[in-house]
């Protein structure tokens, strides 16, 4: 498996855990890279990811809101919401990885993880957010 490939499933954890004990996403990572619960500490991608969704919560929010048809966020699975959030993130926000590429580790995500409707969703939505990325940023 891929660092970074690695590096987004530790973020999705982290933020699926962080809504599943409804603690602050943001003091769990701080927590997480001062004292490691594993034997290998978050990789610096993890890192980068998580306060990339953070840092830009609000506006990640308000497009998976305006773009998911006929599903509320709140209605998503968590483990499609945590992958969407990141794939948002990187699809508007991080230069360095393709949309292609963002879409693609997304679906991977769920298909592993989620549910079996998950990898058509996530990618129909991120699919969408890449289509109209001009519009919004």
């Amino acid at each position: 498996m891929a660092a970074r490939t690695k590096a987004r499933k530790r973020a999705l954890e982290l933020l699926y855990e962080a809504e599943q004990r409804g603690v602050n996403v943001g003091t769990l990572l701080e927590e997480r890279v001062a004292a490691p619960t594993t034997q290998h500490p978050l990789p610096e991608y993890a890192v980068q990811l998580v306060r990339g969704v953070l840092e830009r919560w609000a506006q990640i929010e308000e497009i998976l809101t305006t773009y998911s048809q006929g599903w509320s966020v709140e209605r998503m699975a968590a483990v499609d919401r945590a992958a969407l959030r990141l794939g948002v993130w990187e699809i508007l926000w991080n230069d360095e990885v393709p949309d292609t590429v963002a879409i693609a580790e997304a679906v991977s995500l769920v298909e592993a993880l989620s549910t079996d409707d998950s990898p058509r969703f996530v990618n129909g939505l991120l699919a969408r957010v890449a289509e109209i990325k001009p519009t919004l940023v």
